[in-house]
């Protein structure tokens, strides 16, 4: 449903509900302590692909061992970072040369967001700050009263916040004031962490933890459609669980989107309509390219899937329990990152891996970038890393 801003009702509502489900949600504080032991890698592992490292650094801050939100943003060549401690950075993709430095002081934890002229940061203290892409210099600082675990999405006049406690806020890009606000009902037991939003056209697209997908008219608020994604099965909480945790992907006309213990959907973008599904479980997310959606599943596959029907196509087993970060396509491969530092290359054709790369030991849960023909890589620790890699060769091995 859409409701004005500072609808007291509303917030006592939600603060009601935040505190009885906040025991339960810790509990689950980041899928990230299972109880299978992670695959060991092949020590005798040779690259097949050519790792070159053209630059790296690190933006350090000690974390909480709770899963956070933070990720890397990019906009024209330029890459932002932030640490928990309140430090937000911007570096030149290509070079890695600082640009500037801002210390904030604010427990951050989801994002950064940019767009426009605006790099935009959430706290666990539910305050959103808007800093300026030039120089970081502050524009704005509001506060929503709810922790922030995702990166907003932000655009020339409207920042999307989604907040822990099932809203999404339509903000001003200007100066923060809130334009409108959808509340979503929240389960009493779910994961550690939020969909990022998005923006699509008109359409202002986020997921939920009860496994819907919402998608609101950006000048009021109103909702265009809502769709289920996970379906809760299983007689325990635990078994129920359906968040929509990994960011919902726009793609032409399409949107993708996946729950935990759910499934993956491609969605008609315009309509909701929902054209297939595919039973797959996942709170990371995947990568999507004219022909195949490539996954990082909740269990560690890497699961190739055709984007015309949903079918699979292949499945590596050889990562299983690494907690992998969602994958990027760069240079006609997957890239993505695991729980020990670990970066590994696969072939999109048939699943085999071809390359690695360890960055730290600090888990990689953050996807992996492309920016200036390079990718680039971001641990929990704060290590940042970019590589480059030839292109991947026209003619590939056939699809098993």
């Amino acid at each position: 449903m859409s409701a004005n801003a500072g609808s007291a009702s509303g917030r006592a509502r939600s603060i009601a509900r935040l505190a009885s489900v906040l025991a339960a949600v810790l509990l689950l504080a980041a899928c990230a302590t299972p109880s299978e032991k992670p695959t060991p890698l092949a020590k005798r592992f040779v690259n097949r692909v050519r790792v070159q490292t053209q630059w790296g650094t690190r933006v350090r801050g000690e974390a909480p061992n709770l899963r956070l939100g933070l990720d890397i943003a990019e906009a024209d060549g330029r890459l932002f970072v932030a640490n928990y401690k309140g430090e937000v950075r911007a570096f030149d993709a290509a070079s890695g040369r600082p640009l500037w430095r801002r210390r904030l002081k604010a427990p951050l934890a989801g994002g950064p967001g940019a767009g426009g002229d605006l790099v935009v940061i959430g706290s666990s203290k539910g305050e959103v700050i808007a800093l300026r892409q030039a120089d970081g210099a502050v524009r704005w600082r509001v506060r929503i009263n709810s922790e922030i675990l995702s990166a907003p999405a932000v655009s020339q006049d409207m920042v999307l916040i989604r907040a822990v406690d099932g809203r999404l806020h339509g903000l001003s890009s200007s100066d923060g004031s809130e334009s409108w606000v959808i509340d979503q009902e929240v389960p009493r037991l779910s994961l550690r962490g939020t969909s990022q939003p998005l923006f699509a056209g008109d359409l202002a697209i986020c997921g939920f933890d009860n496994g819907r997908v919402l998608a609101a008219l950006r000048r009021n608020g109103t909702t265009a459609w809502d769709v289920s994604v996970g379906q809760a099965h299983g007689s325990t909480e635990l078994a129920r669980l359906i968040d929509v945790d990994a960011p919902v992907v726009a793609d032409g006309d399409d949107l993708f989107a996946i729950a935990y213990q759910g499934r993956l959907a491609r969605i008609e973008r315009d309509t909701g309509r929902v054209l297939w599904t595919h039973d797959i479980s996942s709170y990371r997310g995947f990568a999507v390219d004219a022909q195949a959606l490539y996954v990082a599943t909740a269990e560690g596959d890497v699961v190739r899937l055709d984007r015309q029907n949903g079918a699979e196509l292949w499945r590596q087993k050889a990562l299983e329990h690494r907690q992998l970060s969602a994958p990027a396509l760069y240079s006609g491969r997957l890239v993505l990152g695991d729980l020990q530092g670990f970066v590994h290359w696969i072939d999109p054709a048939n699943g085999a891996l071809v390359a690695r790369a360890r960055i730290g030991k600090a888990p990689v849960r953050a996807a992996p970038i492309v920016s200036s023909g390079l990718v680039v890589v971001f641990s929990d620790g704060g290590d940042l890393r970019a590589f480059r890699t030839p292109a991947a060769p026209v003619a590939s091995a056939a699809v098993h």
